[in-house]
């Protein structure tokens, strides 16, 4: 399995007693979704490929989860695993209503303005902080754009174009 072909779970933060289960940080919006996970691909500190791991059990509280790996029962080998960022297949991802989409979605989609102008290319969607941003590089500047429905007012899928209505200046900055 190909990173490219997966979405972000979340990542292994510390271990948790000393059979081997570790503490996830889920970077998901429900994360009682996975409470019935049954496996996960691992991206292991300083290594491209992704491994495959089963759950043996699993606890989700809010954004943080209790895993207990197949295989995996000491301590020793639970802390092989921290920092690990985990994966699951896009395909997996649920269907969403018409006119939602998910970030990973809209990366290399064109933004247009109200004015129908091309601003450039969604480079990355920043999660994380307290507002969610779109990158793009307008006139050799990368410029964030805040993610919310007076800005981002639509996104169709189907052009692949991101149509946003800025504030004055917001390109100038």
């Amino acid at each position: 399995m190909r990173i490219d072909d997966c979405y972000q779970l979340g990542y292994i933060s510390k271990t948790h007693g000393l059979q081997g289960e570790v503490s996830v940080i889920l970077d998901v919006d429900n994360p009682s979704d996975y409470q019935n996970l049954e496996s996960v691909f691992v991206g292991l500190p300083k290594s491209e490929t992704l491994v495959p791991f089963f759950v043996d059990t699993i606890d989700v509280k809010a954004s943080r989860a209790l895993v207990k790996f197949e295989d995996i029962d000491t301590i020793e080998q639970a802390q092989e695993l921290v920092k690990s960022s985990l994966y699951l297949p896009l395909a997996t991802l649920p269907e969403l209503e018409e006119g939602k989409y998910y970030f990973h979605e809209i990366v290399g989609f064109k933004v247009v303005d109200q004015q129908q102008r091309e601003l450039g290319k969604v480079k990355d969607v920043y999660t994380g902080g307290s507002q969610d941003l779109i990158a793009l590089t307008y006139q050799g500047k990368e410029v964030l754009v805040p993610i919310n429905d007076q800005l981002v007012p639509r996104v169709d899928k189907k052009e692949q174009t991101v149509y946003v209505d800025l504030p004055e200046g917001l390109l100038d900055l």
